[in-house]
C-alpha cells in the first residue's frame, strides 16, 4: 500500500473534481481508503432520519471523501500547489516543498 503525504490540517489545492481549483484545509485523513476530507470541498446532501439528538431530521450537508490523488499540498511558503519531499534532520523526517525547498511540517 502506498503511503500517504497528506495529513490532517494541511491545505491543500484540488487538482481534479467537480471543486477544481478550490483549496481548503484537510479535516480528516483516511490512509487505508488513501481518502482525505477537506473541508467546503465535495459537499453531498446526505438525509437524516430522525433520532433523539436531532428529532427533526430531514437533509444535511457534509463533506465526503476525495482521493488522494486529486489534491496537492499548498506550501506555507510559496503559496503554490506542489509534491511533497521528505528529507531528514537529526533522525527525524521533514516534508519540504518540492518546488522551493521549504519545510512544510
Amino acid at each position: 500500500m502506498a503511503k500517504m503525504n497528506i495529513k490532517k490540517g494541511d491545505k491543500v489545492k484540488v487538482l481534479s473534481g467537480k471543486d477544481k481549483g478550490t483549496e481548503g484545509v484537510v479535516m480528516r485523513a483516511h490512509p487505508q481508503s488513501m481518502r482525505v476530507t477537506v473541508e467546503k470541498v465535495n459537499v453531498v446532501t446526505k438525509a437524516m432520519r430522525p433520532t433523539q439528538a436531532n428529532p427533526q431530521g430531514g437533509l444535511t450537508h457534509m463533506e465526503a471523501p476525495i482521493h488522494v490523488s486529486n489534491v496537492a499540498v499548498v506550501c506555507p511558503k510559496c503559496n503554490k500547489a506542489t509534491r511533497v519531499g521528505v528529507k531528514r534532520e537529526n533522525g527525524k523526517k521533514i516534508r519540504v516543498c518540492k518546488k522551493c525547498g521549504a519545510d512544510i511540517d
